[in-house]
């Protein structure tokens, strides 16, 4: 490979379509405040580098970039780029991460307003990452032991794996389809509103108003805390242990449940048959 190393450039298109190249200890900074960077580029290898400018990593394709950091003024990091890896990276600039697809992220940190927005094959492990949109209207996404903190999470996004995660979030997963979480907690506010085929296995679900409106929705061996009014009208078969603060008119399918602190059957404005079942007969 060609080598690039211990430069700082500041003017725009600094490296524009670079191929079969090292890019090494390199700052991206300065008084001409170029953007676009690391624009059009193929087979790259970014190490320890710092990206201070906008848009620097746009239509890449087959491209590495490791042991890095994006500061706040790159805007718009990594657009439009197919076959890469992010590893052991810090991103903070807005809007990281578009329209990108076939992405392995791992052990990196990550803060970003409207990340990851319109990819797929998205991988992602070992990470944290903090954002008000995550994954929106993405597709095809495998995530393992991510650390998330954020509001709007997993909208619109179609066929995704979550394991052994944290997701601190609200609205999550509204509209999603074909969804599987397993061995996570989920501390939402009105949780996977909308969702079709929403799977949950073995998940701690927190927080006001879950799953509602739901089609074909699982949950298997969950926890439920704090949770009021949950599964309206929602096509459900459920395995909950431990209470449940209140269930509301859910539409159809199987509860089943420790205890419930309420079951509401009342106001609805379609015909809901949904069976409780209680594990205990003192609770029936």
């Amino acid at each position: 490979m060609n080598i690039i190393s211990n430069q700082t450039y500041d003017f725009e298109r600094a490296c524009y379509h670079i191929t079969d190249t090292l890019v090494l200890s390199c700052t991206f900074k300065g008084i001409r405040d170029g953007e676009s960077v690391l624009k059009e580029c193929r087979n790259i290898i970014v190490n320890d580098c710092e990206f201070d400018l906008r848009y620097p990593v746009w239509h890449a394709q087959g491209y590495k970039i490791t042991n890095s950091r994006f500061s706040i003024n790159s805007r718009a990091p990594i657009w439009y780029c197919d076959n890469g890896e992010i590893v052991n990276t810090h991103i903070d600039g807005v809007k990281a991460v578009r329209e990108c697809s076939h992405l392995v992220i791992n052990n990196s940190d990550i803060k970003s307003t409207e990340f990851g927005w319109k990819c797929r094959d998205i991988k992602v492990s070992n990470t944290s990452i903090e954002s008000e949109y995550l994954f929106l209207d993405s597709k095809d996404i495998e995530i393992d032991n991510l650390n998330f903190k954020g509001k709007y999470s997993f909208q619109y996004v179609e066929n995704v794996k979550i394991v052994a995660s944290n997701l601190d979030t609200k609205d999550a997963f509204w509209h999603s389809k074909n969804v599987t979480v397993s061995n996570s907690v989920i501390k939402s506010a009105y949780l996977g509103w909308f969702s079709e085929g929403l799977t949950l296995i073995h998940c701690k679900i927190i927080g006001t108003q879950p799953l509602c409106y739901c089609k074909n929705l699982k949950l298997i061996d969950c926890e439920m805390i704090d949770c009021d009014l949950s599964f309206e009208y929602s096509e459900v078969e459920a395995s909950i242990n431990g209470d449940i603060k209140s269930i509301k008119n859910p539409k159809s399918g199987n509860i089943t449940v420790d205890r419930v602190g309420e079951v509401i059957n009342s106001d609805s404005i379609m015909e809901c048959n949904a069976n409780i079942i209680y594990r205990y007969k003192q609770y029936r």
